[in-house]
């Protein structure tokens, strides 16, 4: 709560002097990856993390997501410090938090569209996975392809069962990776259309690591990253 009395919310992720470094080979030095990064994001935010290949961009994402841990630093998600959790808490915090989109879709080949958007609601201990599942996918239009597996599907129909796996639990915070990578430019455009409106309706966190400086303006700021360092960019003045 400020002086004025009023309450203002907690972000949903806070960044404190975070860093990575790993040994060189041969064990002489250390090599430092990430570099005192530190930033939050509130509520309903949108934010691109732009930069070069080798930036680090990736990096900060795994530690964002707790999939790593930093050299030094803190990540608090809700307010919950990831890094003072056992990898089993961890994993909680993401299933109760936290959606992902991957450049590489990350669905599981033997389990069909529907089961693959049902994963993450069962393992929640939701009792209606199924009802849940078949209404995501048919908001990303994929209603009649609930029981194919991902090899029978498209590159953009599988970003959009992906979409669907994110969304489906009502995650507060989506982490998306290059979530055009894969796609070409027409298919690329429509997801990332699809992403931005669900995203909107959802009124979910969006942190999303990309090169694209055309997709990244869609966000409402943008972070740059510089050999991992971390330089704060001018607000875009087109919304998400």
């Amino acid at each position: 709560m400020d002086r004025s009395g009023i309450e203002i919310p907690l972000p949903v992720i806070e960044v404190e002097a975070l860093s990575k470094s790993v040994p060189l080979a041969g064990g002489e030095g250390r090599l430092d990856i990430l570099s005192d990064i530190a930033f939050s994001v509130g509520p309903g935010e949108s934010v691109a993390i732009v930069g070069a290949s080798g930036s680090g961009k990736s990096t900060l994402l795994g530690l964002l997501a707790g999939l790593d841990v930093p050299s030094t630093g803190a990540v608090r998600i809700l307010g919950k410090d990831l890094f003072a959790l056992d990898e089993d808490a961890r994993a909680a915090l993401r299933g109760e938090a936290v959606g992902f989109v991957f450049q590489s879709f990350q669905l599981l080949p033997a389990l069909t569209a529907l089961e693959n958007v049902m994963l993450p609601l069962e393992l929640a201990g939701q009792n209606d996975a199924r009802e849940v599942a078949q209404q995501w996918l048919e908001r990303v239009g994929l209603g009649g392809r609930t029981g194919h597996y991902p090899k029978h599907l498209s590159g953009g129909e599988q970003q959009r069962v992906a979409l669907a796996r994110a969304f489906a639990p009502n995650p507060r915070l989506l982490l998306a990776d290059e979530p055009t990578g894969n796609l070409d430019a027409a298919t690329g455009a429509a997801v990332i259309e699809l992403m931005f409106a669900l995203n909107r309706e959802a009124g979910t966190t969006l942190i999303l690591v990309t090169h694209d400086e055309a997709l990244a303006s869609r966000c409402g700021r943008k972070l740059r990253m510089q050999a991992g360092h971390l330089e704060e960019g001018a607000a875009s003045l087109a919304g998400a």
